[in-house]
């Protein structure tokens, strides 16, 4: 077949959709924006650039797509532990059940640099746009707790240092440096074991 591999042929057109932007997302977060190609991610999906090009029409609409998923996992991900429960803001098991539910998404090594990817893309306007419309989302969501907004910019500061940590290995290399490691060891805390395993 000429346009999609045999196997993906037989999925619906929205699987098929879904197998390309999953396969988008690991090719983002290893190139970014202007280190991926259309090409490079139709042969992570197994499918044809012709094919890609059709669902999407373009690379930046397809990134920006993507993108925007993972801005939006993250904000789901605040707001089910939210829907769970009441939230105390003044409660540090309230945080700490916000905070757990960041800490199994950065498991996921893509979400995390798919995102430093989109907020460092800030000179392409579209681009910058997403990444503040999903921030933007993301801390309305937090504010939604009751907390103060100083509240939910230290949360999401302390997020935004556990993803820059982790995408410059810190966790890996903790044997490395012993500056590092304290950094390290501070930023995550209790949930430090549960990115290491």
């Amino acid at each position: 077949m000429s346009s999609v591999n045999r196997s993906s042929a037989r999925m619906a057109a929205p699987d098929r959709r879904e197998l390309v932007l999953a396969a988008a997302t690991r090719a983002f977060a290893r190139g970014g924006y202007a280190g991926t190609s259309t090409d490079a991610v139709a042969k992570e999906a197994g499918v044809s650039q012709p094919y890609v090009v059709r669902i999407f029409g373009t690379k930046l609409t397809l990134f920006l797509e993507v993108l925007e998923r993972s801005c939006e996992r993250i904000r789901a991900a605040f707001d089910a532990v939210l829907q769970d429960g009441p939230f105390d803001p003044d409660s540090d098991d309230d945080w700490a059940r916000l905070g757990l539910a960041y800490t199994e998404l950065l498991r996921d090594r893509d979400l995390l640099m798919v995102m430093m990817h989109g907020f460092s893309g800030g000179d392409i306007d579209e681009i910058a746009r997403c990444s503040r419309q999903g921030m933007s989302r993301i801390f309305a969501t937090v504010r939604s707790t009751g907390c103060t907004d100083e509240a939910a910019r230290d949360f999401i500061s302390q997020g935004m240092l556990l993803n820059v940590m982790l995408s410059m290995r810190a966790t890996e290399h903790l044997d490395e440096d012993a500056d590092l490691a304290a950094l390290t060891t501070c930023a995550f805390g209790d949930s430090l074991p549960f990115v290491l395993a």
